[in-house]
């Protein structure tokens, strides 16, 4: 994938929509607990700054579905980013209209604006053709660098990039060098570690992972339903029971494709999904009927890092265990940090993933965490993300 960056054109002086994903986790108190967005967004906003741009930064915050919802503002955003850049960050409290159009007008040289959560406009999720023309009006050059709403048609996505020149950020860059790495030329072995909660999330991946990967390691409450596939009785672990058929079929296909798919032999059990619940280790074909499998057992971690220590590259997606609650978040955590120990290529492909490796304290020693959840997952699927087609191609000589 071939598109123009930031580094292509001249921006001194220039009006520049910023497309960045600074979606944020937020505890109650509206304070900001996680912080790769913000750190990946960094380099690009400090770029067109120093080059002189009048820099237009949107994001969205949460799902607010088209509506304005206080807790939603980007305020807290605002500040922590200003905080970080040592450099003011002007804040308009709606989306479009003739707000951000006056406050525009008050920019100099090298000054940020931050417009509103964008999914407080309904326009923004449909993609409104009269939004996208509000937004390239504010504007002289469109940027993209949220590669994890990539994989969406909005207006701020694809939409403006339809209307103004509209080339890649340096994070967005980055993402598209190393996840395609994955793709076209990764050092092997291969392994993938794909966890989470449905099957059915990651049945295209799946399926392209068989053309590409080595060896695939199956955790988290996905694999209870490889498990029921193999005909396990998984007492009231969550299973999908409309995607056993699916899953037996991927288990046949990776037998076909010579790639070795690794189930957990054993699982942390539970009486319920609660850190002062009951506990007890067992092994995966003998969990009690009333008990839940939710997280892998030491056998399954000590299986895993023996396939991830012959690894020269591994591409992670989702958690092995339900990593919400500490009790269950131990097996995830124990692999992250034998992963970021290897002296191989690491990428850890976004979503709730990113937030288990930092908490195990080891982001630093990977190579790459991805900022897209879904974008990395349609990214790796082959897919074509609509908001990465919309760049104008690089011009080679």
């Amino acid at each position: 994938m071939n598109k123009s960056s930031v580094r292509d054109i001249e921006v001194k002086g220039k009006r520049v929509f910023l497309r960045v994903d600074l979606n944020v986790t937020l505890n109650k108190d509206g304070e900001i607990i996680e912080e790769n967005k913000i750190r990946s967004a960094l380099p690009t906003i400090k770029y067109l700054a120093e080059k002189g741009a009048k820099v237009i930064l949107a994001t969205h915050l949460g799902r607010p579905e088209g509506q304005v919802k206080e807790e939603l503002r980007l305020d807290p955003v605002a500040r922590k980013l200003a905080d970080t850049l040592g450099h003011p960050v002007y804040k308009t409290d709606h989306v479009a209209g003739e707000e951000p159009k006056k406050a525009l007008e008050m920019l100099k040289d090298g000054d940020i604006l931050m417009l509103e959560n964008l999914r407080f406009h309904p326009g923004e999720t449909e993609n409104d053709p009269e939004l996208a023309e509000q937004f390239a009006q504010l504007a002289d050059v469109y940027v993209n660098d949220a590669f994890g709403t990539s994989h969406r048609a909005h207006a701020s996505t694809e939409g403006v990039a339809r209307l103004l020149t509209s080339v890649a950020g340096l994070n967005l860059e980055k993402e598209i060098e190393n996840m395609g790495k994955i793709l076209k030329s990764p050092e092997r072995p291969l392994i993938a570690v794909l966890g989470g909660t449905k099957v059915a999330d990651k049945i295209g991946l799946l399926h392209h992972f068989m053309t590409i990967v080595d060896v695939i390691l199956i955790g988290g409450g996905m694999a209870n339903t490889f498990l029921k596939a193999k005909g396990y009785e998984l007492g009231k672990s969550f299973v999908e029971e409309d995607k056993v058929e699916e899953a037996r079929s991927i288990l046949d296909l990776a037998d076909k494709s010579r790639v070795k798919m690794v189930l957990p032999v054993d699982f942390i059990t539970a009486s319920e999904p609660s850190n002062e619940a009951d506990q007890k280790v067992v092994f995966a074909e003998f969990i009690p009927e009333e008990w839940q499998a939710l997280d892998i057992g030491p056998e399954t971690v000590k299986m895993f890092c023996e396939e991830l220590k012959n690894a020269k590259t591994v591409v992670w997606n989702g958690p092995l265990g339900m990593i919400e609650l500490e009790a269950f978040a131990q097996g995830t955590k124990e692999i992250a940090r034998l992963i970021a120990d290897l002296p191989i290529v690491s990428v850890i492909g976004g979503g709730d993933i990113v937030t288990a490796v930092e908490s195990a304290g080891v982001a630093d020693n990977m190579t790459h965490i991805s900022t897209g959840g879904g974008a990395a997952l349609k990214f790796w699927e082959g897919k074509d993300l609509p908001a990465l087609a919309a760049l104008q191609e690089k011009v080679t000589v």
